[in-house]
């Protein structure tokens, strides 16, 4: 009787342990599939703020290209600054939305930032200067950053810089390079249209 009351308090004992692990292994299992949860919203999160980043960049380019059109120079006085203070007021509207997605990376990371930044920043300075010039620059160190064979001659420097850098850093890296390449492209387009007014101006005041 004694031996089967040990026997039966062991049962009990051992019920209870393995009832207990189970417990913890159960909790365990439902906080990693909260936090694989969580992680999905964080990732989310990150994607809507950097769309969101993208879409401010590109809203901001587009007033700055209006701003600096040839149709705003081809209006009337009048039209002109009621349009030109319009812009400004969308600009400064624009300017105060603040997005900002931080990019964990690792020192060697943020030596090649810096070091693309700096090569984009020096030739991004000489644009007025040469702009022909800057555009095969600008097309060299954007060839460095795109996976299909480019049309163009590819900065192989560059490339092994961008290589080096965080992904979402290579994402930003290209499309300011397309916006500097599309700036570069209607600066000359404007160039060509007032020069083209200058002849025919120039044709009219000799009478031709």
């Amino acid at each position: 009787m004694a031996q089967a009351k040990i026997n039966a308090k062991m049962n009990d004992a051992s019920k209870g342990k393995f009832t207990r692990t189970m417990s913890m292994a159960d909790r365990s299992g439902r906080l990693l599939e909260n936090l694989d949860q969580v992680e999905m919203r964080v990732e989310a999160l990150r994607e809507e703020a950097s769309a969101m980043e993208q879409e401010r960049e590109s809203l901001i380019e587009m007033i700055q290209s209006i701003q600096n059109s040839q149709e705003m120079r081809s209006i009337c006085d009048g039209e002109r600054e009621e349009l030109s203070l319009t812009a400004s007021r969308l600009m400064g509207r624009a300017l105060t939305v603040h997005v900002s997605v931080d990019t964990i990376r690792n020192d060697q990371q943020e030596d090649a930032l810096k070091k693309a930044i700096a090569i984009i920043d020096e030739i991004a300075a000489k644009m007025l200067e040469d702009m022909e010039a800057s555009r095969k620059s600008l097309q060299a160190l954007y060839a460095a950053c795109v996976t299909d064979a480019p049309p163009v001659p590819m900065d192989q420097k560059f490339q092994s810089v961008v290589i080096s850098c965080a992904l979402e850093d290579q994402k930003k890296i290209k499309r300011r390079l397309e916006t500097l390449i599309r700036n570069v492209d209607n600066a000359e387009k404007t160039i060509k249209v007032m020069d083209h007014q200058k002849v025919d101006l120039s044709s009219l005041a000799n009478g031709k």
